[in-house]
């Protein structure tokens, strides 16, 4: 009877948290324009997001902000995981405790931050002040994954590594970058997800000659929830999904 009553718990947790998402889903096959009621299964409102290039145009700039962003943000955070776990230095401690604040803080404080930041140094905001911000939030996550991965590692492959002539150069690329591959994929695809999905931040930093996917979105609800709108988000939440299982996939150990 216990195990019949958090299992009901579960099922209500899991419910609460996807029956919108369902619904969202379900009504991007709807042919009702107003979503009062199931009118039928289309595939109509695919077909017009299809032929709606401001929406296109907008998604093509997010795959490419999220592209450099993620590239960009998964060779620095590997760099720094791989510094955090072989060297000490002073203010390690900091800089660790630094890559946390940085992942806690809200995401409407760092998007505040980095206006003043860019308005200070008086850079037009657009699309490279939103690929810097793109990378500067996505460091950390790729910093951390990297780091609980090597944190497994036995250091006596390195020290082996060592006896046999091998340099800091050669130890990286031959040990250490092959083992935390994994970990490496994962940190990218977690970043590029992040990068794609990003609303708050976005808004702050960039122009209005740059115009990204989430906030193309946001500014169309603000009139009223479309079809198309429906058919757009079905798309980036499988899209989103994919890529999020498949960086816990590679972030499983191998047995």
């Amino acid at each position: 009877m216990n195990r019949f009553f958090k299992s009901l718990y579960m099922l209500m947790v899991y419910l609460f948290l996807y029956i919108p998402v369902i619904i969202l889903v379900v009504n991007s096959f709807n042919s009702s324009k107003y979503m009062t009621g199931w009118r039928g299964f289309t595939l109509d409102w695919y077909g017009k997001l299809a032929s709606n290039t401001m929406l296109i145009d907008a998604a093509v700039n997010s795959f490419t902000v999220a592209f450099l962003s993620a590239s960009a943000a998964t060779v620095l955070g590997t760099l720094t995981a791989v510094t955090l776990y072989r060297y000490s230095f002073f203010g390690k401690k900091l800089l660790y405790a630094l890559v946390y604040v940085v992942i806690m803080s809200p995401d409407i404080v760092m998007g505040i931050s980095l206006l003043v930041l860019f308005a200070s140094v008086k850079i037009e905001l657009g699309f490279w002040t939103l690929l810097v911000s793109h990378i500067t939030f996505s460091i950390p996550f790729v910093v951390v994954t990297v780091f609980s991965r090597l944190s497994g590692f036995d250091k006596n492959v390195i020290e082996a590594a060592k006896d046999l002539g091998a340099d800091e150069m050669r130890i990286f690329k031959s040990v250490i970058l092959p083992m935390s591959l994994p970990a490496v994929a994962a940190g990218w695809l977690l970043s590029f997800t992040l990068s794609l999905d990003d609303v708050i931040v976005s808004f702050f930093v960039t122009g209005p000659g740059f115009e990204v996917l989430p906030l193309r979105i946001f500014s169309m609800v603000r009139l009223g929830v479309k079809p198309e709108i429906n058919a757009l988000c079905a798309i980036i939440l499988l899209f989103s999904l994919v890529m999020v299982m498949t960086s816990q996939f590679l972030m499983r150990e191998r047995k």
